[in-house]
């Protein structure tokens, strides 16, 4: 049996597993059978915590729902990065994944701010399956065109629109997330810009799908909504599980604040589930 813990960050969800005494070997049918919200636990992301490797305070491995390796997710780094300061008293601490080192410290008002580190913004960078110019992406897919991309450790798409309620997100969302010009597949996230510092997001997350909040889209959001002169370097974001701050600093690095929480613990048998 398998001790897990329920997390989420503004609804966007987590099954989180502490493999730092000894690996869990978990498979990917396994991965896949405990974050199915019907047979499973049920999560967007599961995450295993690994052994701190120098300079970080603890490795967090990151898998979509369907059994693939996201390199990096804010609202689950601000959930670990929570837990890794119950256990250790430290007010800031860096949560380290396959794309880099994330530092996070608790603000005085309960809230946690990520340093999600520099917003990438060639084509290679995203990555992108060709040389174009990531402000405009010659990407359309029904109501939607010509967004912008950058990478935040994953890769992501942002399309502006003007009326986020009257999008078809359910059925341009995978034909985005799949189109060829992403070779590793991308997040597509949907801006309406409702004042110069408060954006409406909402995101197809790569492998995971529509969910109610996504920290790294977030953070796409801001960064591309300033690039293309739609906010300054800072903004609300709202999305259908609640807001973020962000700021895009003129060092390039990213922070993102909002929130964390514990839905509730348990013990599972992941092989009985993946039977």
């Amino acid at each position: 049996m398998l001790s897990f813990r329920k997390m989420h960050g503004l609804g966007n969800d987590f099954v989180v597993l502490d493999g730092r005494a000894q690996p869990l070997g978990l498979t990917r049918a396994e991965i896949v059978a405990l974050a199915d919200r019907r047979r499973g636990i049920g999560c967007d992301q599961l995450i295993i915590l690994e052994p701190p490797p120098p300079g970080a305070d603890v490795f967090m491995r990151i898998h979509n729902p369907d059994g693939s390796e996201a390199g990096a997710c804010g609202n689950a780094t601000r959930c670990i990065a929570s837990l890794i300061t119950a256990e250790t008293g430290k007010a800031r601490v860096v949560v380290r994944t396959i794309s880099g080192d994330l530092p996070s410290e608790i603000r005085p008002d309960g809230l946690w701010q990520v340093d999600m580190g520099l917003a990438r913004l060639g084509w290679r960078d995203v990555p992108l399956a060709r040389e174009v110019d990531t402000l405009h992406l010659p990407l359309a897919s029904g109501p939607v065109a010509d967004p912008a991309a950058c990478s935040m450790g994953n890769p992501h798409a942002t399309f502006f629109v003007p009326d986020l309620d009257a999008l078809p997100i359910h059925d341009i969302g995978p034909r985005l997330e799949h189109d060829p010009i992403f070779p590793d597949r991308a997040n597509i996230g949907f801006v309406q810009v409702m004042a110069p510092d408060h954006l409406r997001l909402v995101v197809w997350e790569r492998g995971a799908g529509l969910t109610l909040a996504c920290g790294s889209g977030a953070c796409a959001a801001m960064v591309n909504a300033h690039r293309r002169g739609l906010t300054g370097r800072a903004a609300r974001i709202s999305m259908p599980g609640g807001d973020l701050f962000m700021e895009w600093r003129a060092d390039g690095h990213v922070l993102m604040t909002g929130p964390v929480a514990t839905a509730f613990t348990g013990q599972v048998d992941p092989k009985v589930l993946a039977a």
